[in-house]
Order: C-alpha cells, then sequence, then structure tokens
C-alpha cells in the first residue's frame, strides 16, 4: 500500500518532519517559580508526544519577554536559564527522532492572568505578582484591566526582544521557530482593527496593521539564517463583524512569505470575548484551505482533528500541508502510531522499549 499522506515527510528550507502530524502549541501554565522556567512537566508533556511519533513537537506559548507572559506561570525565553532549560527538552525530542518547534509569543493586553484553574478569574493585581499589560492601543480585553499603549520605543523594543528570543531558541537546539500572531495576543491585535486604533505608521490600513508583525518576521528571519523554517501562526477569523478576515490574512500571509516566513499555522477567534464560532470537527479546516490556494502558500489546519481518516482527507485532499492536534493529543499522547495502525501503515519509529505492545497492521 502507499504511504498514507499524513506519513509522508515533509522538507521546509533545512529541516525534513518524519510525517504531517504535528503538536499543536498548548499552554500549561505550569513554570513553578514564576521565572519563565520549564519544568520537568514540560519535559515528560512534550516528550510523550515525541515518542508517540510526532513529527514536530511544538512549545506552548513562550513569551520573549516577561510582560509578554499569558501568566506568571507561563515558560518565556528571554534569559539564559529559560534557554538551558528547553535545552534538555529539546535534546529528548531529538531522541526520538522529532522536531523541536517553539512558539515565540506575547500576549499583549491579554498578558498577566490568573491560568484556568485558579479560582480567581482575570488580571493578576500587582501586589500578586502581576504587571501592567501593553498593546496597541489602550483598549482592554473585556474583564481585563486596561492595558498601556506601546509607543515607538515600545515597539522597538518588542521586535528586539523575538529576536533575541529567536537567537536563544536556536542556541537550544530548536528546529522551527513560529511567531504567534493569533488567538487575540499581542501581533493579532495589531493586526486588527477591532483592537488596533492607532492613528501612527501602526494603525490605520492594511499595511499599517501589519508592519509590527512584518518586522519581526523579516528580524528573526535575519538572525535565524536561511536554514531555519519559520511559522507563523494566524487567527484567520475574528468571529466578529469589523475584524480580522481570511482575506486579509490571506494578504499579510503572502507579504510574510516574502518577508521570510514559509509556512502558516491557521487558526481562528480569541480576539473578542464570547465571539461565536460554529465548533465542530475541522471547522477550521476552510481557513487554512482558503488561505493557501488564496496566496499560493504552505499551511497547517488545527481544530478538533480527532481521527486518523479525517487527518489523512485533510492533507490527501491538499486543504493543508500537515494537520497539528492538541486535545486529540492529551488524550493519547501515541495518537500518531495509533492513526498509523487503523490506516494500515507500519512506521519505522516505533520506541524499541514498546514493541511487546505493537499490533499488526
Amino acid at each position: 500500500m502507499p504511504t498514507p499522506a499524513i506519513f509522508s515527510s515533509l522538507t521546509v528550507r533545512s529541516m525534513t518532519f518524519r510525517n504531517r502530524i504535528w503538536v499543536s502549541p498548548m499552554c500549561e501554565y505550569s513554570v513553578e517559580n514564576e521565572d519563565g522556567v520549564p519544568t520537568d512537566w514540560h519535559l515528560v508533556h512534550l516528550g510523550s508526544f515525541a515518542r508517540g511519533g510526532a513529527g514536530l513537537v511544538m512549545t506552548e506559548a513562550t513569551a520573549v519577554n516577561p510582560v509578554g507572559r499569558i501568566s506568571p506561570q507561563d515558560t518565556g525565553i528571554y534569559s539564559d536559564p529559560q534557554r538551558a532549560a528547553w535545552a534538555r527538552i529539546v535534546s529528548f525530542l531529538h531522541s526520538q527522532g522529532a522536531a523541536a518547534g517553539i512558539q515565540l509569543a506575547h500576549a499583549g493586553r491579554k498578558a498577566s492572568t490568573y491560568r484556568p484553574w485558579h479560582e480567581k478569574h482575570g488580571t493578576v493585581p500587582q501586589d500578586e505578582g502581576g504587571w501592567r499589560s501593553v498593546a496597541p492601543s489602550a483598549i482592554a480585553f473585556t474583564g481585563y484591566a486596561p492595558p498601556l499603549a506601546l509607543d515607538h520605543d515600545g515597539i522597538a523594543q518588542v521586535v528586539a526582544d523575538f529576536t533575541a528570543a529567536a537567537r536563544r531558541a536556536i542556541d537550544a537546539g530548536f528546529d522551527v521557530l513560529e511567531l504567534h500572531a493569533a488567538h487575540g495576543y499581542l501581533l493579532h491585535q495589531f493586526l486588527s482593527p477591532l483592537s488596533n486604533q492607532r492613528e501612527d505608521e501602526y494603525g490605520g490600513s492594511l499595511e499599517n496593521r501589519a508592519r509590527l508583525l512584518l518586522e519581526v518576521v523579516s528580524a528573526v528571519r535575519a538572525e535565524a539564517g536561511g536554514d531555519v523554517p519559520l511559522f507563523v501562526r494566524f487567527s484567520a477569523t475574528d468571529w466578529a463583524d469589523g475584524g480580522w478576515d481570511r482575506e486579509q490574512t490571506a494578504t499579510v500571509a503572502a507579504w510574510a512569505r516574502d518577508a521570510g516566513a514559509d509556512l502558516f499555522d491557521v487558526s481562528t477567534g480569541g480576539l473578542v470575548a464570547g465571539a461565536s464560532a460554529p465548533v465542530g470537527p475541522g471547522y477550521q479546516v476552510p481557513f487554512a484551505d482558503f488561505i493557501k490556494h488564496a496566496s499560493s502558500v504552505d499551511v497547517n489546519a488545527v481544530g478538533l482533528i480527532t481521527e486518523a481518516q479525517q487527518a489523512e482527507d485533510i492533507v490527501s485532499s491538499g486543504k493543508a500541508d500537515a494537520v497539528m492536534i492538541g486535545r486529540e493529543l492529551l488524550r493519547d499522547p501515541h495518537f500518531p502510531l495509533r492513526a498509523a495502525r487503523e490506516l494500515g501503515y507500519d512506521p519505522p519509529y516505533w520506541p524499541s522499549q514498546y514493541l511487546r505492545a505493537k499490533l499488526p497492521v
């Protein structure tokens, strides 16, 4: 039988992924000392996916500076101790044959929040270890404290912080860099007219609202050199009237490709609280499909992809070049190995320690 599409390799710049089942970034909110340093939890969490056969294991949203953390318990890549801790994790991912990716992020106005299972919700006050968030405009996310609008020096510092984070990530051994421009975080806040009401060169027109993202793409590409794949995660719609949409996403994706990005990780939503989305199996796949073909770019699809044949159909039909999976991998970190068996494929990367559990294809 021919190799299923999701188990075919994919090469982006110098990196060849062993398959097209990738781990979606999933925040864990599990740093112990509020210092941004990943822990054994992150090693075991991410390592289980590499052991389970994923082609690319992507970290959670990893802050490029302290005020860019979603919560005080978020990971970062803005210090040398963080880099050293990530290097240990990357080494294990590589030992299991997976590529290691890091999502570089800044939460903007959605920073300094309690982690989801905390008894309190919303913004963590400064006397409890929180901080003042920043944004393109002084417009608060619903239920959160008002942010400080970034001035030009602040914007320049954001670009510098993404660039420095990229260097630390490469030094830690990461194979792939991803810029988080989705889910209502800082780069997305600049893109959407609902959160960006600036009147300078970073607001107003689409070209202006995309300026910060493109500056970050160009700076990170220059720092990373020509070999390292660079992804961008977009929310392809705000699910809100007058907001960011798939047509703007497709246009900016083409600009980002020209600035040095290679592949676009297509999600939706997150900018507006309470936005209604038609959630169901594969509900975001049409957005990936649209952007791929409207802009002639490579994309991955994400969002309630839970079954082997579903993932195979997405890739084999050409709607996306890969799939990112989140919740199903939390339920079963060995989903790629299970999917291979269901599709009649025998992958060459079963862990030797687990061969006694391998069933015939």
